[in-house]
């Protein structure tokens, strides 16, 4: 995957290793995942106004840098090597891309504070019997003189609690699940503090991340949180959760890669019998098999990374097949990484059990390995 990287893409690969290598040890991570916050809002700064990352693909008129999905893959990347827990996926890529994709003066308001490092975002669109279904939507907004009035209810809102403005999808028109008839709601929002009409359910993640489960009930909107057309979000959710998928992906390759590095320097050090464990031929294959799975992990999340600009069948055949190979690899490298590490696999003090848990929550992030596997079956069927 790195042969494929230009000159300026390396080196933004490079100031983003370099950042993370100073200020984000795991021992600080941890505890700040384990805090009250959850996060680090003086690692944020940074990726604002040091590193320039919250606005590298937007466009200038909201003082980004017009950068490509590309250049997120390889942000993205680094992130999951250094197992980051700040919510740059959902912020700069879903919340960014359905604002950018809908459009209209507000939309470019918010994306001036993304890049700024003053807003982050979370989308509530799945909900409690759609399992990963984005356009089964029971949620409904009906208008109400000027206003929109919102009910309903959203599962696993991912960095909810950490949060400045919600997305939220709600039917306005069509069948439950119709992709015509959705539409896309902003709003701003704090979770200690939510605006009337909305209910929040906050949790910490396995992964040490947060989320939340969101009730509204007659939660009233002014007309121009109405984003793009009403009735015509689907198509924008579904780019915008495509190269969402691509970015989980290259996140997983990031875990992925600290997972084989760490194991195998495990079993150079650790001894059994009076040598070392890694002079085992059955672990040497155990590792070889680690290897290749993650071989097949990089060129999946790369093919799914240049098929973002194809139509959208090949693009989302090219993610589910990208999504498919990943969690497998995730899968089977996290769980013989465990294996390898003994008992101390799963502690607190070991990094690899950290990394497993993530990788599972990938696993399953915008759709399970199943999930895409059908998906897959579909859009190949004649």
């Amino acid at each position: 995957m790195d042969s494929t990287l230009t000159e300026e893409q390396q080196q933004l690969r490079d100031a983003v290793a370099g950042f993370l290598g100073a200020r984000y040890d795991l021992e600080t991570s941890r505890a700040a995942a384990k805090s009250a916050p959850g996060w680090q809002p003086a690692v944020w700064r940074g990726f604002a106004e040091e590193l320039g990352i919250l606005g590298a693909t937007l466009p200038e008129r909201v003082d980004g840098m017009g950068g490509g999905a590309a250049d997120v893959m390889v942000v993205v990347e680094e992130l999951g090597r250094a197992l980051v827990v700040e919510p740059f996926v959902d912020t700069v890529v879903v919340g960014a891309g359905l604002l950018e994709r809908s459009g209209g003066e507000r939309a470019d308001a918010v994306l001036r504070g993304i890049v700024a490092g003053e807003v982050r975002t979370a989308f509530a669109a799945l909900e409690p019997t759609a399992g990963a279904t984005l356009h089964d939507v029971a949620t409904v907004a009906r208008r109400d003189g000027a206003d929109w009035v919102i009910d309903g209810a959203k599962a696993v809102v991912t960095s909810a609690p950490l949060a400045t403005h919600l997305l939220v999808t709600a039917r306005t028109g069509g069948e439950r699940r119709d992709r015509d008839g959705i539409s896309l709601f902003l709003t701003e929002f704090d979770a200690a503090n939510p605006p009337a009409g909305v209910e929040v359910h906050s949790y910490r993640t396995i992964d040490d991340r947060v989320g939340a489960d969101l009730v509204f009930t007659g939660l009233r909107l002014p007309a121009d949180a109405l984003l793009g057309a009403e009735g015509g979000a689907w198509a924008a959710i579904e780019e915008t959760v495509d190269v969402a998928t691509a970015a989980i992906c290259a996140e997983a390759v990031g875990c992925l890669r600290t997972v084989l590095a760490d194991t195998v320097e495990y079993a150079k050090q650790r001894k059994q019998f009076g040598v070392p464990i890694g002079s085992f031929q059955a672990l040497q294959h155990r590792m070889v098999d680690m290897y290749i799975e993650l071989e097949q992990a990089v060129a999946a999340a790369r093919l799914a990374a240049d098929a973002l600009s194809a139509g959208p069948a090949d693009r989302a055949r090219a993610l589910s097949a990208a999504k498919v190979t990943v969690g497998r690899a995730a899968r089977f490298v996290g769980q013989n990484a465990v294996q390898l590490h003994g008992a101390m696999g799963m502690t607190e003090e070991l990094a690899v059990g950290h990394y497993f848990k993530r990788l599972t929550a990938l696993e399953r992030e915008f759709g399970t390995t199943d999930h895409h596997r059908a998906r897959y079956a579909r859009l190949t069927r004649p």
